[in-house]
């Protein structure tokens, strides 16, 4: 989705700086971007978003090389399977730190930049996940609906300070990625009597959206400054269903576990 967002904003005349942990995939990604646009300037940054001073390291580079900062997409994401009572501390931490803290780090190093733009966005990655839950991934659902929180009192704040900053959270439902192949999974889901690779198997089978249609709703958004973004029909749907049934929900999610999830 990030490549997705890149390749559009490039098309769009944007200038981008870009990060990834994974180098290959960055150069790449930087490749069809300039490809959009030949006539845009790119810098590109291996990054770990969970290394607090890489980011603001590279928030400051970026603000030097390209003069200004406008927008800002965190949008850095991994899964995790387990259960609540027993994944390892070290997966949960793991994926707290990129998920959340990822998160934390990219506003708090960019935020600066925007006020001195006077003319800024702040779009921060949640999930479905983080309007509902879904048993089996209690690390993931702390992470996104974490996001949620700290996103929303973030715009709240950006409002109030009238900075001409504003900030948007995005919920995807099921996007076309590579989230849930290269997902962890922690042994202890065998104690729910789910088998992790059908799991992961029947999951992606759910993955409705392009990276590129969730990438224009995103953009979308952005320009109309919404306050929070839902991507994909079965974010649409399921958003309604938990605020009609907040209770009730979790025995319809029960049931579809228990007939295409479990061994």
């Amino acid at each position: 989705m990030g490549r997705q967002l890149a390749i559009q904003l490039a098309g769009h005349g944007c200038h981008l700086a870009l990060s990834d942990v994974n180098e290959s995939g960055l150069a790449e990604t930087q490749a069809l971007a300039q490809q959009a646009n030949r006539s845009i300037r790119i810098s590109v940054r291996k990054l770990d978003v969970a290394d607090r001073e890489a980011v603001f390291a590279w928030a400051d580079a970026t603000a030097r090389e390209h003069g200004r900062v406008n927008l800002v997409f965190n949008n850095a994401g991994v899964g995790l399977s387990g259960t609540a009572e027993a994944t390892k501390i070290e997966n949960f931490t793991w994926l707290m730190n990129i998920n959340f803290w990822g998160i934390v780090h990219g506003t708090q190093a960019f935020l600066p930049h925007l006020k001195d733009a006077g003319d800024g966005h702040i779009i921060n990655t949640s999930s479905l996940f983080g309007l509902l839950a879904w048993p089996g991934t209690s690390a993931y659902h702390a992470a996104k609906f974490a996001v949620r929180g700290y996103t929303e009192s973030l715009r709240q704040e950006l409002d109030m300070m009238k900075c001409g900053v504003s900030a948007t959270c995005v919920h995807p439902g099921g996007i076309r990625t590579a989230i849930v192949r290269n997902a962890r999974t922690d042994e202890s889901i065998a104690a729910l009597g789910i088998d992790s690779e059908i799991s992961k198997e029947q999951f992606s089978k759910h993955l409705i959206t392009s990276a590129e249609q969730a990438s224009a709703v995103i953009l979308k958004a952005v320009q109309q400054d919404k306050r929070r973004v839902l991507v994909g029909r079965d974010a649409i749907v399921l958003d309604k269903v938990q605020r009609l049934f907040p209770a009730a929900y979790a025995v319809i999610i029960g049931i579809i576990i228990r007939r295409t999830y479990r061994r």
